[in-house]
């Protein structure tokens, strides 16, 4: 065994991210296909996860991002409630250069190849017309368009139960479930900002904006010309007064360079994966800021592909994401009363479900 390959090895069990049920390297040379499915946990059921199309600087970072976010999907998963375990899958490219219909179609077939064991859906770089070409090779696929039996973008569930986990910081902080009157500075209007600023907006709230595509700002302040837009998120987060940070892009946005400087008080968003290293939840809540765990709040778009599985019903998964708002000030008790900051306290209730589980095989 190669220096090389033992790296490999190390990164695919290490302890510190409690191990990998399976992870599946794929390569279809025909069509370009270069992917990765990581299987974190399935103690309560087939992992549930969608796929990530994104340009990685190497393999070794696709590999990265696979397991942190499949990981980061057992917890969402068992916080929900859902009967699924964590499972995540990255493709490798840039979508707007590479993605075609063959290439979708051989990436379904090796989804399927794991027999339901994993389930696919949408993801930063796909989209639910990409869902409904997978499907065509591959029964567990959600996040489908309502023409093809599934229940369209699930951005807007997600958007919603950020709002209720917002709702909850602003309980558990100002003892009042409400934005009105608070500024709150949304990083990325994309799939799911967009929808999350509509939401601040109706119920009273002053929102400033930043994202690195001009279009999807343009989008939101042609709607609505009240938002404020700032040039970038080193700007955003220096905002003078604001009250809410919501990372709602790719993960990483809390480093120790952004928690020293951010101004809000609460950070609250729809990002996965947006601590950048272990020890950065105990920076926040050093400097007073209220953090609602990311796979927590933004857990909204998984309900939804979930219920597609069983016959979707809108009305009955806005339900469950409302309940968001519950579990978030469930887990802000729980760590005052374990003395932790409420990404430990949030996991030690997920693990406690999955160990639950386990026992009960």
């Amino acid at each position: 065994m190669t220096a090389s390959s033992d790296g490999v090895l190390h990164t695919l069990f290490r302890s510190e991210q409690g191990g990998h049920e399976q992870v599946v390297l794929c390569q279809d040379r025909a069509s370009g296909l270069k992917a990765v499915i990581a299987l974190h946990n399935t103690d309560l059921g087939p992992g549930l996860g969608g796929t990530r199309f994104y340009p990685y600087e190497s393999e070794a970072a696709a590999l990265e991002d696979a397991l942190n976010l499949s990981r980061g999907m057992s917890y969402k998963n068992a916080l929900a409630g859902l009967d699924h375990g964590g499972g995540k899958a990255v493709i490798i490219g840039d979508p707007e250069q590479i993605k075609t219909e063959e290439l979708l179609l051989a990436y379904g077939r090796f989804v399927a190849s794991l027999g339901g064991r994993y389930v696919t859906a949408c993801d930063v770089g796909t989209y639910v017309a990409d869902m409904d070409v997978v499907a065509r090779e591959c029964r567990w696929t959600t996040g489908r368009s309502p023409e093809n039996g599934g229940a369209g973008d699930s951005s807007v569930l997600t958007a919603f139960g950020v709002f209720q986990g917002m709702r909850a910081c602003a309980q558990h902080l100002w003892g009042d479930p409400t934005l009105r009157g608070r500024t709150v500075g949304v990083a990325g209007v994309g799939k799911v900002g967009h929808y999350l600023v509509e939401h601040l907006l109706e119920d009273g709230a002053e929102v400033v904006v930043t994202d690195v595509r001009e279009e999807s700002v343009r989008r939101v302040t042609d709607r609505h010309p009240q938002v404020t837009v700032v040039a970038d998120t080193e700007a955003l987060i220096r905002v003078e007064g604001l009250d809410i940070y919501a990372p709602c892009a790719l993960g990483g946005a809390l480093n120790d360079e952004s928690v020293r400087v951010l101004t809000a008080g609460v950070v609250c968003g729809a990002a996965n994966n947006q601590l950048a290293h272990a020890g950065v939840e105990k920076d926040l809540a050093d400097r007073g800021i209220l953090y609602a765990p990311d796979y927590v709040v933004n857990a909204g778009g998984v309900i939804q592909v979930a219920d597609e599985l069983h016959g979707f019903d809108f009305d009955r998964c806005k339900k469950k994401a409302a309940k968001i708002f519950d579990t978030t000030l469930e887990i802000f008790a729980r760590a005052k009363s374990d003395g932790v900051p409420p990404a430990a306290a949030a996991d030690r209730i997920a693990e406690q479900r999955m160990a639950e589980a386990r026992a009960e095989r």
